[in-house]
């Protein structure tokens, strides 16, 4: 059996496995050698790591947890997508201006059914996230990800949208094209959709970029994942004037799966392996999945109807009113 490759790249705070890496590294050499057998002192270290590992990430903090949901190793949208999906076939553009590819879509199938799945795409490496444009879409991407709406709906297709974008892109460029414009009819169109849309965010979920299409019937969140209006930088620029105070604003802010979870915000909480999605991406990409088929199904015995009656009373409810 191949052994499984495991993600050596470490996050600030996993410092503590650095030392413990090496030593693995020097009885596996040693072993390899043919000197010594060092079998199981090399599966006693490996234990030791995951034991570290496992103490590591059960103790995050809201700002380790954005660390988490912003790492470059994390798996895409298109990683997902090919875990996921069988026979995925990608559609462009927004028949209006161009073809965003901070934003992909199209058909594909899931469990036997076809279905109309998008989201956003980050890149694994600084020339992938420039194409993509780290994720952070422009109007087109908008429109184009309505026109796979409207595809679902004509050949009544399930949609399951996959959110991973720090927001939508500010630039000039798009202001021009009507970013504002696109991104709420998105949210008006997202709202009388009548197949069913089940959404889940699989790493960070920024403001209106995320929410642009995120308002399913059921929005799932991958237990290292974040969803908030604002970057926890940009919250401490503008509440405390201080850009270096964003730990103290993702605490305030509330943003973590959890926090989401007990807010009524998101429906489940999808377990990541230990060290996070990036650590072992097929079976992130199984617990996703069955997270995907466990929401989805019970929605698709639900008329046009109820499904806008669903999704507007799970949004409808959502906040503390005083009248």
């Amino acid at each position: 059996m191949a052994e499984k490759k495991v993600n050596r790249q470490l996050l600030e705070f996993e410092k503590p496995l650095i030392e413990l890496y090496d030593k693995l590294e020097k009885l596996k050499t040693m072993s390899e050698s043919g000197k010594f057998d060092m079998t199981e002192e090399v599966k006693l270290m490996e234990k030791r790591i995951d034991a570290v590992r496992q103490q590591i990430f059960s103790n995050l903090s809201p700002s380790q947890i954005v660390q988490v949901a912003r790492f470059i190793q994390r798996p895409t949208t298109l990683d997902y997508f090919g875990m996921i999906f069988d026979d995925f076939v990608e559609l462009h553009g927004d028949r209006n201006f161009g073809d965003d590819p901070a934003i992909v879509g199209g058909i594909a199938t899931l469990d036997g059914r076809s279905v109309v799945v998008m989201g956003h795409q980050k890149g694994h490496s600084t020339k992938e996230n420039l194409t993509r444009n780290f994720g952070t879409a422009h109007p087109e991407g908008y429109r184009k990800a309505l026109r796979l709406m409207r595809l679902a709906e004509r050949y009544n297709k399930p949609v399951i949208s996959l959110i991973d974008t720090p927001g939508a892109y500010p630039g000039v460029g798009a202001e021009e094209r009507g970013q504002a414009e696109a991104i709420a009819k998105n949210l008006r169109e997202m709202t009388e959709l009548t197949v069913p849309f089940v959404a889940a965010i699989t790493g960070e979920g920024g403001s209106g970029g995320a929410l642009g299409i995120a308002m399913g019937n059921r929005v799932l969140m991958m237990e290292f994942a974040i969803y908030s209006v604002i970057s926890p930088e940009g919250c401490a620029s503008i509440l405390f004037r201080d850009a270096k105070r964003a730990n103290e604003a993702a605490v305030a802010m509330k943003i973590t799966a959890k926090d989401m979870l007990e807010l009524g915000v998101s429906d489940e909480i999808i377990k990541e392996p230990p060290g996070g999605a990036h650590q072992d991406p097929k079976l992130a990409a199984k617990n996703l999945k069955s997270a995907i088929i466990k929401n989805l199904n019970p929605l698709l015995s639900l008329s046009a109807r109820e499904l806008i009656a669903d999704r507007y009373n799970k949004y409808r409810k959502m906040g503390i009113f005083n009248e």
